[in-house]
């Protein structure tokens, strides 16, 4: 299981979009202030290590691309979310966040399909 900080996490969906991407490429499509050409290389080169992006050679240069599905990261989130908070209680979970934001039954039901639909 691979864990990422926020600023990993926030460099893997800007891969995920792009698929492919030098850091030049990451760097534009964070909003502004940017951040320094260094910090995101440097947080690139951790994500290679911890095997969620590779990359292939391109001139002097690398274009990097994750091999981490965000499905899979997703997924890892969500376990370790129920378990550590609701006890490994899907149904804990969603009725945590029922009453918490208040989700009207027809919008439970909306939900509902939507899981029936994805089986």
């Amino acid at each position: 299981m691979i864990q990422l900080t926020k600023a990993e996490e926030d460099i893997m969906k800007i891969l995920w979009q792009l698929k492919k991407a030098n850091v030049k490429a990451i760097i534009e499509e964070f909003p502004e202030p940017k951040p320094a050409y260094n910090t995101v290389s440097t947080i690139v080169r951790i994500l290679e290590n911890k095997g969620a992006v590779d990359y292939e050679k391109q001139g002097k240069g690398h274009i990097y691309f994750p091999i981490l599905k965000q499905q899979d990261y997703s997924n890892q989130t969500i376990n370790k979310l129920v378990d550590g908070y609701f006890q490994g209680s899907f149904k804990s979970m969603v009725s945590f966040f029922m009453k918490k934001n208040d989700i009207s039954v027809n919008e439970l039901e909306s939900v509902l399909k939507e899981i029936n639909k994805n089986e």
